[in-house]
């Protein structure tokens, strides 16, 4: 149930003095069960091109396919698309709406004319899949914190038991503790599912640690598709356009000129340490 994104563009205010490009001829296949990072400066198409995944936005030009059909055919059952392709903002409240969690998270399979046992069923696993615990379930979504809003807008799309689940900074706001329970959480859902997860996000770190493959846009193009440690090895190229690498990489990078033989391809904090205990050992 490959995504296949076949000469994608987008033009905002097309035929206006306003005219942008902001994704240009964009090709890509994403496979069932990889975890993707998406990462870029502020403007350089992140998020038009998740939005394009699941019907969202339209292309100007191309076409997107699903399972081997085309979105955009006068027929296609674009319900069915956006029950199998989760998308999850950025600000989680912008998903929030009813007057408890259990009754929003139930909202999404409702809606897919199920009956009301197997909605409640499916809005109970999601929120357990996601770790929120049963006390919560009844309260307001708006008077949860920051993490716990971020875990019922995930359990909402989960409930619709998507093959791809796409999060457009879902870390945003939280602390360091928080963002990681978050991204363990989802780490730990792709594993035990098999989803197909993509991750939009600013932080270097973040996608280092929990991605398989990272997909690198400036200017509404693709600039690298490769796994994170073939990546970053061109962090000059990356701080040119606006970003950088993970802190280990430039730690490794700083270790070799200090003199010490280290493999600069670490990313993670953990191969950072096993390389040097190894050159030091």
């Amino acid at each position: 149930m490959a995504i296949i994104l076949d000469h994608i563009s987008y033009i905002y205010e097309k035929d206006t003095p306003m005219e942008h490009r902001a994704l240009d001829d964009i090709c890509l296949t994403i496979p069932d069960g990889q975890f993707i990072g998406i990462i870029g400066h502020t403007g350089s198409g992140k998020s038009t091109l998740v939005q394009h995944l699941n019907g969202l936005m339209e292309a100007s030009e191309g076409h997107v396919y699903y399972n081997g059909e085309d979105i955009y055919d006068k027929d296609y059952d674009m319900k069915k698309l956006r029950s199998n392709v989760g998308l999850v903002f950025q600000y989680p409240e912008h998903q929030l709406f009813e007057i408890d969690v259990f009754t929003d998270v139930c909202f999404g399979p409702k809606n897919l004319g199920l009956e009301k046992k197997e909605v409640e069923l499916r809005a109970y696993e999601a929120l357990k899949q996601v770790g929120l615990p049963d006390e919560y379930f009844y309260q307001s979504p708006f008077e949860l914190s920051g993490g716990q809003k971020r875990r019922v807008a995930i359990a909402g799309v989960m409930a619709m038991k998507p093959k791809v689940l796409i999060l457009d900074e879902p870390t945003a706001g939280l602390d360091p503790k928080g963002r990681e329970e978050i991204l363990d959480m989802i780490k730990r859902l792709q594993k035990e599912t098999g989803l197909t997860v993509i991750l939009v996000s600013h932080s270097m770190d973040d996608v280092a640690e929990y991605v398989d493959r990272i997909i690198v846009m400036n200017k509404g193009r693709v600039m690298y598709d490769d796994t994170p440690k073939e990546v970053f090895k061109n962090y000059k190229e990356l701080e040119e356009v606006g970003l950088s690498a993970p802190q280990v990489t430039y730690i490794m990078h700083a270790l070799k000129d200090k003199g010490l033989n280290v493999n600069t391809t670490a990313t993670t904090i953990e191969e950072a340490a096993e390389e040097i205990w190894k050159k030091l050992g």
